[in-house]
C-alpha cells in the first residue's frame, strides 16, 4: 500500500511540473464517482499517451485542458483511475468544451486484497482458511428484499433457497450441506460485528429483513473450520459476515435508488376446467359406480381458482442516503421504504428501515470510534396462503358468490342437520376468495440492531489496539389472525376464530478483544485475544379466545412465557508468516453455554491451517503466466448449541414442567370442586446432553494467471459430525412426552468446489466477463444406533411421512414403496415390487419400503455474466441444479378419483396428473411421486444505462427481468423446493423490474 501511495505522489509532482507551453485546444470538466454514485478525491484523470493529467478535489471535481499536440485526427482518449477501481476511458473529438462523469467500478483483484475475517481482518493473499469475499457490484440484481437473496449462486459451496413467493419470504442457506439433523443448519450471521439469534421473531418471515440490501457493501462467508472456529459453538454450519455501507470525510453526496416491479406467476397447477369436470363427473357416474348426487350437486359456473385468487402484483422501492462530513465526523445515513405486493391476493409487505453510521475518531486518530445503528418497521400482511390448496380443488362449476347473506355472499358447501337446518360441511374444501377475504392475518414488527465499537491504539507498545464492542439487537412484535365470523369454516371450532400474539426479544453483546501485529525482517506475527458476553432474552405472548374461561370454570384465556440463555466465551487466533510465503494459523475458542448442565456446559474448538504461496517462490516469481497460486490446508472443530423447533430447547438438560394447553385450545383439565384447572406436563429431558461437535479437513487451491485475467481456486473438504443432537422417539411410558432431545449419532458431508472467474476483453470501450462456480457435496449419516426415525410429513392423512433418518444413507432419504407398472407404461394401483423376497400384500408390507434418493442436488452451478459497452452494460446470473429429487405432494394427495365426490355432499376438483396415475384412492408412498427435479433457473438478466446530466449529476437507469425462466422435467410449479416436498407452495413471481438511480 505505501508503494501505491509514494506512487500516487510521484504522479501528482509530475503533473504539477508539467509545462502548458503548447496550445489549449479543449477544457473537459466534471466528477469521478465510485460505483454507488459518491465522489472520488484524490481520482487521477489522464490523456492517453501523455504525462497531462490532474486529481480530483475533495468533492471529486476536475478540471483538464487537452493541448493542440495531444490531438490525432481530430480526437483524444481521456482515462480516470482510482486505487482499488478499474480505470474508465473515453475517447473525444474536439469540439467545444464538454463533460465527463465517470464512474468506476471497483477492482475485485484490488478490493478483495483486504478480507473480513472474525474480530478482524486479513490480506486475502496471507488467508489460509475458505474464505469468499463477495462486494455489492457483484451482487444479485432484480426486486431484492433480503440480504440473502443478493448472494444466491453466486459462490460454491453456499446454497440459497428462496422459500416461494410471498412478500418478504425469508430464505434458506446452507453452506457445504449442514451439519446436524435436528439442531439447527443455519449458518450464523453476523452483521457488523453483532451475531444475530437464527430463532426468528414472531410474525416476520424473515429475521434479516432489518437489513436493507441498499445499505450492504460486502459479504464474507467462513466456511471451513479454520476459518470459522474462531466463532466456535455457533459456527458448525459456516458464518456469514455482513458489512454496511460506511460514511466519508468528504463534502455531502445524495444518492437515490428506485425501481418499480411487476409480478407475474409464471404458471399454474394443471386441473380440469369446468367443462371437463363435468365430463369426468358423468364418466364416473356411468361407469365407475359414483353415486348420482354428485352429479346433481354440480353448479352451472365456470371458474377459474387459481386465476381468481392470483394477480398481477405492483410493487416500488426506495432508498436515498447521505453521504459527508458532520463537524468533523464521516457520516452515512440512509433511509429506504419497500411495498412490496404479493401476486396471491392481499398479501403484501410493507417496510420502512433507517440506517445511520458514524465514524469520529480522536487523539490523534489513536481512538477510532465507530457507531452503528440500524432500524425497521415492517407490516405484513399474510392473509391465508391455504387458498393456495383450496383453488386447486375446489369444484369449477360453482360461483364465486351465491347470494347467501350468512357467508357474505360467497358461496360454501352445505348439508342439513339431524334437524334440518343448512349448516356448513366442515371438512369440505373452502372458497379460496373467502380463505382470502375473511381472514385477518397480520403482523406489525419493529426491530434495532445497533452497536459502537471502540479502537484505541495503546500507547508505547507499537502494534497493540484494544477494541471493545457494545450491542444490542431488539425486536418487538405483534399479530393477529382472525377469521370473520361470516367464514364458513369459522363455525367449526368458534374459539379459534381469534388469536393474538406478541413478542419482545433483547440479545445484547459485549466483546472485548485486543490485538497485536508485529512485521519484522519478513516475519509478519497477528495476535487476537478476546472475550465474548452473549445474552438472550425472550417474552412471548399468546391469546386464544378458546381458552377464557368458560361457563364450567375452565382455565383459559393467555400465555405468556419468559426465557433466556447465556453464551460465555474466550478466544484467541494467531497468524504468522514468513516472507509472504509461508502461512500459519492457530485458533482456539472456548464456549460455556447456559443450555448444558456445569458438567458439559463448556466447549473447546482448536483449528489450525497452513499456507504456501508457491507463486511467490523464485521459479514461478518472474512468472508472466501463474500471477497467483496458492496451496491451504486446514483442520478445525466446531460446535452447536443452537437447538430449535422442539419444546425444552433452551433448557433441555433441566426437567421443566409447562402447561398442558397449546395454541389450538386442547387441554388436559382436572376438576377441584366446581373448578377444572389445567394440568402441567413434565417435558423429556436428558441431563447428560451436550455439544455438537463437527470436525472439518480442508485441501484448497487459490490459482491465478495471465496478469489475474484468469482467476479462481478449487476446495475439498471433508466434515465430520458427532454427538448429534437429535429429537428421537422414545418409549411409551418412559416420560409424558413422545420425544426426546439429545445426543446420538455421527454424520458426514464429502464436497468438492471450484470457482472461475474470467476477464476476457478489457478495453476502453468494452469489457467482458464471465464466472462460474460448482459445488458438489455428499452427506451420508455415518451412525445412528437403533434411533433411525421417520421425518418429512406430507399432507394427506395423519402423521405420514415419506423421508428417512438412518445409517448408511443421506439425511432425510426418500422412503418409498417401487411402483409396480403394466405393459403400456401405467402404474398398478397398490401393488409394489416385493423387496423382501416374502410375497404376500406387498402394499402393505412396511418392509417393502426402501431407502431411495435424496432431496439434495448432486451437483451446483452457478454461472454470472457482465458485457459493457461504453455506458452501456448488460449481465445476467443463473444457477443449474443436477439430482434433486421432490415428492410432488399436490398429485399425491389431490389426484385421486376418490376426491372427486365425498359422501358428506360435496365436490372437489382434482389435478390432470390424475391421467398418469388413474388411482382411485391414496398411494402416498408409492414412488410415482417422486420426481427427478433437475432445473436451471435464469435468476435476473439486467440491461443499464449509465449517464451524466452535469459535472455534479450523475445517474443509471436499468432494466431488470428476475426469475427469468426455468428449465426442467419436474411435473410441478416450481423444481426448487426446500426439503424437496412440493405442497401448497407459494409460486415464486417472474419479477419486471425498472430502476433508476441518482447521484448529486
Amino acid at each position: 500500500m505505501r508503494k501505491v501511495y509514494e506512487k500516487a505522489i510521484t504522479l501528482v509532482i509530475a503533473l504539477t511540473f508539467f509545462s502548458f507551453a503548447s496550445l489549449i485546444a479543449q477544457n473537459i470538466s466534471g466528477v469521478v464517482m465510485d460505483e454507488n454514485g459518491e465522489p472520488l478525491p484524490g481520482a487521477s484523470v489522464l490523456v492517453v499517451g501523455t504525462t497531462n493529467g490532474t486529481t480530483t478535489d475533495f468533492d471529486g471535481n476536475y478540471t483538464i485542458n487537452v493541448n493542440d499536440d495531444q490531438v490525432t485526427n481530430g480526437q483524444f482518449v481521456l482515462s480516470a483511475g482510482f486505487m482499488g477501481y478499474q480505470n474508465s476511458t473515453k475517447t473525444f473529438s474536439t469540439s467545444a468544451d464538454q463533460i465527463w462523469s465517470p464512474q468506476l467500478s471497483p477492482d475485485a483483484a484490488l478490493l478483495e486484497d483486504v478480507v473480513v475475517i472474525g474480530y478482524g481482518t486479513v490480506k486475502k493473499e496471507d488467508a489460509t482458511g475458505s474464505v469468499v469475499a463477495i462486494s455489492s457490484d457483484d451482487f444479485q440484481k432484480g426486486a431484492i428484499s433480503s440480504p440473502q437473496a443478493l448472494i444466491m449462486g453466486k459462490t460454491a459451496g453456499v446454497v440459497v433457497t428462496t422459500n416461494g413467493g410471498a412478500p418478504g419470504s425469508g430464505a434458506t442457506i446452507r453452506i457445504r450441506g449442514g451439519s446436524s439433523l435436528n439442531a439447527s443448519n443455519d449458518p450464523l450471521v453476523v452483521v457488523d460485528g453483532i451475531p444475530l439469534d437464527n430463532e426468528g421473531i414472531n410474525g416476520m418471515s424473515n429475521p434479516l429483513s432489518t437489513i436493507n440490501p441498499n445499505d450492504i457493501a460486502s459479504f464474507s462467508i467462513l466456511k471451513d473450520a479454520s476459518a470459522t472456529a474462531i466463532y466456535g459453538s455457533r459456527a458448525s454450519n459456516g458464518v456469514i459476515l455482513i458489512t454496511t455501507k460506511k460514511g466519508t470525510g468528504t463534502g455531502l453526496k445524495v444518492s437515490y435508488n428506485g425501481n418499480m416491479s411487476i409480478g407475474q406467476i409464471t404458471g399454474q397447477v394443471d386441473v380440469f376446467d369446468a367443462d371437463d369436470y363435468r365430463a369426468l363427473i358423468q364418466d364416473r357416474v356411468d361407469n365407475h359406480g359414483l353415486t348420482n348426487a354428485a352429479l346433481t350437486g354440480l353448479g352451472d359456473a365456470n371458474t377459474d381458482w387459481q386465476n381468481e385468487i392470483y394477480r398481477t402484483s405492483v410493487s416500488t422501492d426506495h432508498n436515498v442516503s447521505v453521504t459527508g462530513n458532520a463537524f468533523g465526523v464521516p457520516v452515512r445515513a440512509s433511509v429506504g421504504y419497500t411495498l412490496e405486493n404479493g401476486t396471491l391476493k392481499e398479501t403484501s409487505m410493507d417496510r420502512t428501515t433507517f440506517s445511520i453510521n458514524a465514524t469520529p475518531s480522536f487523539f490523534d486518530d489513536d481512538l477510532k470510534v465507530t457507531i452503528n445503528a440500524k432500524g425497521m418497521d415492517i407490516n405484513n400482511n399474510f392473509s391465508n396462503t391455504g387458498a393456495i390448496g383450496s383453488a386447486v380443488s375446489f369444484d369449477p362449476t360453482q360461483p364465486i358468490m351465491d347470494g347467501n347473506s350468512r357467508y357474505g355472499g360467497y358461496y360454501a358447501w352445505e348439508s342439513a342437520d339431524e334437524h334440518g337446518d343448512m349448516q356448513p360441511i366442515n371438512i369440505a374444501t373452502h372458497n379460496p376468495l373467502a380463505l382470502l377475504n375473511f381472514t385477518d392475518n397480520k403482523s406489525d414488527v419493529q426491530r434495532f440492531i445497533g452497536n459502537t465499537q471502540f479502537e484505541y491504539k495503546i500507547p508505547f507498545v507499537e502494534g497493540l489496539k484494544a477494541n471493545l464492542n457494545l450491542g444490542l439487537d431488539y425486536a418487538q412484535s405483534e399479530g393477529h389472525n382472525n377469521i370473520s365470523s361470516l367464514a364458513s369454516w369459522s363455525y367449526r371450532e368458534p374459539g379459534n376464530n381469534v388469536r393474538s400474539y406478541e413478542q419482545t426479544k433483547k440479545n445484547k453483546l459485549l466483546n472485548f478483544v485486543l490485538n497485536y501485529n508485529k512485521n519484522t525482517g519478513g516475519h509478519n506475527l497477528d495476535l487476537v485475544g478476546g472475550y465474548e458476553w452473549q445474552h438472550y432474552y425472550r417474552e412471548t405472548y399468546n391469546a386464544n379466545a378458546s381458552w377464557e374461561e368458560n361457563e364450567n370454570g375452565e382455565w383459559g384465556g393467555e400465555r405468556t412465557n419468559k426465557s433466556e440463555n447465556f453464551l460465555v466465551s474466550f478466544f484467541g487466533r494467531a497468524n504468522y508468516s514468513y516472507a509472504g510465503k509461508y502461512l500459519f494459523t492457530a485458533t482456539v475458542r472456548a464456549d460455556g453455554s447456559s443450555r448444558f448442565a456445569s458438567e458439559n456446559q463448556w466447549g473447546y474448538f482448536p483449528a489450525f491451517a497452513a499456507g504456501w504461496r508457491i507463486s511467490e517462490e523464485g521459479f514461478l516469481k518472474n512468472s508472466e503466466s501463474i500471477t497467483n497460486l496458492k496451496l491451504k490446508l486446514g483442520y478445525g472443530i466446531t460446535g452447536q448449541q443452537d437447538i430449535t423447533g422442539v419444546s425444552n430447547q433452551y433448557y433441555p438438560f433441566m426437567a421443566v414442567y409447562e402447561l398442558s394447553n397449546n395454541q389450538e385450545g386442547a387441554a388436559a383439565y382436572y376438576q377441584f370442586g366446581d373448578k377444572y384447572y389445567p394440568t402441567y406436563r413434565p417435558n423429556s429431558y436428558d441431563p447428560n446432553i451436550k455439544w455438537e461437535e463437527t470436525t472439518t479437513y480442508n485441501v484448497g487451491l487459490e490459482f491465478g494467471f495471465f496478469n489475474d485475467r484468469l482467476t479462481g481456486s478449487v476446495d475439498v473438504y471433508r466434515r465430520e459430525t458427532k454427538n448429534l443432537i437429535s429429537e428421537v422417539p422414545i418409549a411409551a411410558g418412559t416420560n409424558l412426552s413422545n420425544f426426546l432431545v439429545t445426543n446420538v449419532g455421527s454424520l458426514e458431508n464429502n464436497g468438492f468446489e471450484a470457482e472461475l472467474n474470467w476477464h476476457i476483453v478489457s478495453t476502453s470501450d468494452w469489457s467482458v466477463e464471465l464466472g462460474a462456480n460448482l459445488t458438489v457435496n455428499n452427506n451420508e449419516i455415518t451412525y445412528l444406533g437403533a434411533q433411525s426415525f421417520n421425518v418429512g410429513e406430507i399432507s394427506g392423512g395423519v402423521g405420514n411421512n415419506v423421508q428417512y433418518n438412518t445409517e448408511g444413507y443421506a439425511r432425510n432419504t426418500f422412503y418409498l414403496f417401487s411402483q409396480v407398472y403394466n405393459e403400456d407404461g401405467t402404474p398398478i394401483e397398490d401393488l409394489y415390487v416385493d423387496k423382501t423376497g416374502n410375497g404376500g400384500e406387498v402394499s402393505a408390507n412396511e418392509d417393502n419400503k426402501y431407502l431411495s434418493k435424496s432431496p439434495d442436488a448432486d451437483y451446483l452451478v452457478g454461472i454470472s455474466g457482465a458485457i459493457a459497452y461504453k455506458n452501456f452494460d448488460f449481465s445476467f446470473a443463473g444457477r443449474l441444479s443436477v439430482g434433486n429429487y421432490v415428492y410432488n405432494n399436490v398429485a399425491s394427495a389431490n389426484a385421486l378419483y376418490a376426491n372427486t365426490y365425498n359422501q358428506s355432499g360435496y365436490t372437489a376438483n382434482i389435478p390432470m396428473a390424475i391421467n398418469e396415475s388413474n388411482f382411485e384412492v391414496a398411494q402416498y408412498w408409492s414412488d410415482l411421486y417422486l420426481e427427478d427435479a433437475s432445473f436451471f433457473r435464469m435468476d435476473n438478466i439486467s440491461l443499464g444505462y449509465n449517464f451524466n446530466l452535469s459535472k455534479k449529476i450523475g445517474g443509471r437507469v436499468s432494466g431488470t427481468v428476475q426469475n427469468a425462466f426455468v428449465i426442467s422435467d419436474y411435473s410441478g410449479l416450481d423444481p426448487e423446493v426446500d426439503g424437496g416436498i412440493d405442497n401448497n407452495f407459494y409460486p415464486r413471481p417472474r419479477v419486471f423490474m425498472l430502476g433508476f438511480n441518482l447521484n448529486f
